[in-house]
């Protein structure tokens, strides 16, 4: 029995609250280390962070990743987030994202229960590589060099601005998808 009983302990620490307070942690300090999101820590009512999201598809694809929602830099809730995608597609990444609300409306919007981004909406790619953009605000690529160089600028969309750091994986795409939200208050 005692053998089982450390094993099952290490298991059990693995998944404490501690540890999925540093991983929030340490994701919310990557993106301010980044040049690109830096300044919306600074003058946000609040915002979402997901540590990570996983995303495959062939064809037919879909994403899922858990956060957690921030007013004031203080933890409010839980969020959840799914994405469903159509056109060509094939692999599977892993990301971080975070969700930036301007002002006390965008909070509420994204917080009232089920909201939606549609195809419309946008995210920056701030880590090395080369990305490309198109919604209702119009079109536009960028390139950096890594996550703490980004030269790319975002301004809000709608009261929310989306930022994504890559953590890995390979996926071709040119794809239309949406993603939708739900948030538990605390």
């Amino acid at each position: 029995m005692p053998r089982l009983l450390l094993p099952l302990l290490l298991v059990l620490s693995f998944f404490s609250s501690s540890t999925l307070a540093d991983e929030y942690r340490d994701t919310v300090k990557m993106f301010q280390d980044a040049d690109a999101p830096n300044a919306f820590f600074k003058s946000a009512y609040g915002y979402a962070v997901f540590p990570t999201i996983g995303k495959a598809g062939f064809f037919i694809g879909g994403a899922y990743g858990e956060g957690r929602v921030y007013q004031h830099n203080k933890f409010t809730g839980t969020t959840t987030m799914t994405q469903a995608s159509v056109g060509f597609q094939l692999g599977g990444q892993a990301y971080s994202q975070i969700i930036f609300f301007e002002d006390a409306r965008a909070y509420n919007e994204f917080t009232s229960g089920n909201f939606e981004f549609s195809a419309q909406a946008s995210a920056i790619a701030i880590t090395a590589g080369a990305s490309a953009e198109a919604g209702t605000k119009g079109t536009g690529t960028s390139a950096s060099g890594g996550q703490n160089n980004a030269t790319t600028s975002a301004n809000y969309y709608r009261g929310m601005a989306t930022f994504v750091i890559a953590k890995g994986g390979l996926m071709y795409e040119a794809a239309i998808a949406g993603q939708k939200f739900s948030f538990t208050p605390k």
